[in-house]
C-alpha cells in the first residue's frame, strides 16, 4: 500500500513574480496554471523535500496529473520504458519527397535539387511498402515534403489513395501534414488535400511583401507573397477542420521586420484559431550561400524567437500547437531519431533527415518497386542511438521524457553539442504563452478540432 508521496523528478514550478504561475511535468505532459493565492500551496506541495501521506484537495489533483509520484518510484527507469516503448511502437511514419524540385530560391535553402519528380518505380515501391507494413501497425503517417511537393499533385493524390485503401483494410489510422511554400496551395487543391486526410499545413512568410520577395522569390526571378496571401486568405472559407502553420524564418536580415507582419497577420486571420503562429531561426545546414547567410548567434536567436512569437500572442495569434506538442512526452524527439521513421527520396533513395540529403551518414538505404528495403542498420543506429543512452546528462534532465537527447541527432553529430529545444530553454518564457495562447482560445470563436494523430512526427522542416 502506497502510504507517502513525493514531487517527480520531472515536475517543474514556473512563477510570475507573484502573480502566479505555471506547473509541468514532461512525463506526463500535464500543464496546469495557479493564481498568486494558491501560490504558497503549490510551493508547499511541490517543494524540494515535500512528503505527502494524505491525498486530497491540491495534494489529490497534483497526484492524478502526474506531479506527484509515489515513494520510491524509480523514474529513470520509467523514462527508460518510455524510450523503450517510442522505438517500439506500432506506428509508421514517412516523410515523402514526391519531387525534389522547386519553383523557389530562397536565400538560406540548404537544397541543391539535384533530382525532380519521383519516378515510377519509387511510387509503386511506396505503394506495396505500405501495403506490406500496414498489416502489422496501428497507425500511419506520412509527411509531403520536397524540394515543393505541390509542383506534383497527381503524385500526391495517387499515393494518397493507395495509402488510404491500405490503412482502411487493415484498420488502422492514417494522418498526414504537408509543408508547403502555399504558392500552388489554392482552395481547389486544398480541397483535394483534405480530402485524403491532409489536415495540417506548414507554410512560410518571411516578412512583409518587400521583405518576404526578397527572401523567398520564384526560381527565375519574382515575388510570392501576394500569390500565398491570396491562397491562405481563400482557405478562411473553408467549414472543416485544418490547421496551418505560419511560419516565420529569422535571421539578423529580417528580425526587426517581422513585428509589421504579425500585425498583418492578425487583420487576415482575426479569430480563426486555424491559423497558428511558428516563428524559426534560420541556421547554416549545407546550402550553397551558407557562409553569406547572415544567421543570428544562439543568444540572440533564443531572444527574437519568443520575443517575437510573444508579440504575436499578444496582438491575439494563436500559439502553434508544434510548441505545445514538443513539451509532451516523446514530443520532442526528432522523427529522424525513430527507428521507424524514413525520408524517401524522389528515387527511392532512403535518408534519416530531410535537412542532410547531401551527408553520405544520412543515406541509409534503398526502396526497390517490389516495396522491398535494403538498409544500412549501422547508419541507421547513429541517428537512432546518440542520445540519452550515451549522455548522462540527458538521462537525469527534467526534460528528458519529452526529448530523450534526441532533439536534433543531426545537430549533435556535427557539433558534438547537446542538442536540448527551443523550448526547454527558455521553459518559462514557453509556459507563459501557452498560457496567454490558451486563454485566447478559449475566449475564441468557433472550434474546429484536429486529429493531430501523428502530429508529433510531422516533418518539421525545423531548419528550412
Amino acid at each position: 500500500m502506497i502510504s507517502r508521496w513525493i514531487p517527480s523528478r520531472y515536475s517543474t514550478i514556473v512563477r510570475w513574480n507573484g502573480k502566479g504561475g505555471m506547473i509541468y511535468n514532461s512525463f506526463s505532459g500535464a500543464m496546469a496554471s495557479f493564481e498568486p493565492d494558491e501560490e504558497a500551496e503549490v510551493l508547499k506541495v511541490l517543494g524540494k523535500g515535500a512528503r505527502h501521506e494524505e491525498l486530497s484537495g491540491m495534494v489529490s489533483d497534483l497526484r492524478d496529473a502526474g506531479f506527484l509520484v509515489p515513494d520510491g518510484t524509480d523514474e529513470l527507469a520509467q523514462a527508460q520504458k518510455l524510450h523503450a516503448a517510442l522505438n517500439e511502437a506500432k506506428s509508421m511514419h514517412l516523410v515523402i519527397m514526391p519531387t525534389e524540385a522547386c519553383n523557389f530560391r530562397c536565400t538560406y535553402c540548404y537544397q541543391s535539387f539535384p533530382r525532380g519528380v519521383m519516378t515510377r518505380e519509387t511510387i509503386d515501391g511506396l505503394k506495396a511498402y505500405v501495403r506490406q507494413a500496414a498489416e502489422s501497425i496501428e497507425h500511419f503517417t506520412v509527411s509531403w515534403f520536397g524540394g515543393e511537393p505541390l509542383l506534383v499533385p497527381d503524385t500526391i493524390v495517387e499515393l494518397s489513395d493507395s495509402f488510404l485503401e491500405s490503412c482502411s483494410k487493415n484498420g488502422i489510422g492514417y494522418s498526414a501534414d504537408m509543408s508547403t511554400n502555399g504558392y500552388f496551395l489554392t482552395k481547389e487543391r486544398f480541397m483535394e488535400l483534405l480530402d485524403r486526410n491532409v489536415r495540417r499545413f506548414m507554410v512560410t512568410l518571411d516578412g512583409t511583401e518587400p521583405v518576404h520577395d526578397r527572401r523567398r522569390g520564384l526560381r527565375g526571378g519574382g515575388g510570392t507573397f501576394e500569390t500565398i496571401i491570396g491562397n491562405l486568405k481563400a482557405l478562411r472559407d473553408v467549414d472543416a477542420a485544418f490547421a496551418v502553420d505560419i511560419r516565420v524564418n529569422f535571421d539578423q536580415d529580417n528580425a526587426e521586420e517581422v513585428p509589421d507582419l504579425l500585425t498583418k497577420l492578425f487583420a487576415w486571420f482575426e479569430g480563426d484559431k486555424r491559423f497558428q503562429l511558428l516563428i524559426r531561426p534560420v541556421g547554416r545546414w549545407g546550402g550553397r550561400n551558407d557562409d553569406r547567410i547572415p544567421v543570428c548567434d544562439r543568444t540572440a536567436s533564443d531572444a527574437h524567437l519568443w520575443e517575437l512569437t510573444g508579440l504575436g500572442v499578444e496582438q491575439g495569434l494563436p500559439l502553434s500547437e508544434t510548441i505545445i506538442d514538443s513539451l509532451m512526452p516523446s514530443g520532442a524527439v526528432c522523427y529522424a531519431a525513430k527507428p521507424n521513421a524514413f525520408v524517401i527520396g524522389a528515387d527511392g533513395r532512403l535518408y534519416k533527415c530531410s535537412v542532410a540529403l547531401d551527408d553520405p551518414v544520412n543515406h541509409v538505404g534503398q526502396l526497390y518497386a517490389d516495396g522491398s528495403m535494403v538498409l544500412d542498420t549501422d547508419k541507421i543506429a547513429r541517428w537512432t542511438g546518440s542520445g540519452e543512452e550515451r549522455d548522462p546528462v540527458c538521462r537525469t534532465c527534467y526534460f528528458r521524457p519529452a526529448c530523450q537527447g534526441n532533439h536534433c541527432p543531426l545537430y549533435r553529430m556535427r557539433t558534438g553539442k547537446r542538442p536540448c529545444p527551443h523550448e526547454k530553454r527558455k521553459l518559462k518564457h514557453v509556459l507563459e504563452l501557452i498560457g496567454k495562447s490558451q486563454d485566447q482560445v478559449k475566449g475564441g470563436g468557433e472550434e474546429h478540432e484536429v486529429d493531430s494523430s501523428g502530429h508529433n512526427n510531422r516533418a518539421s522542416g525545423e531548419y528550412r
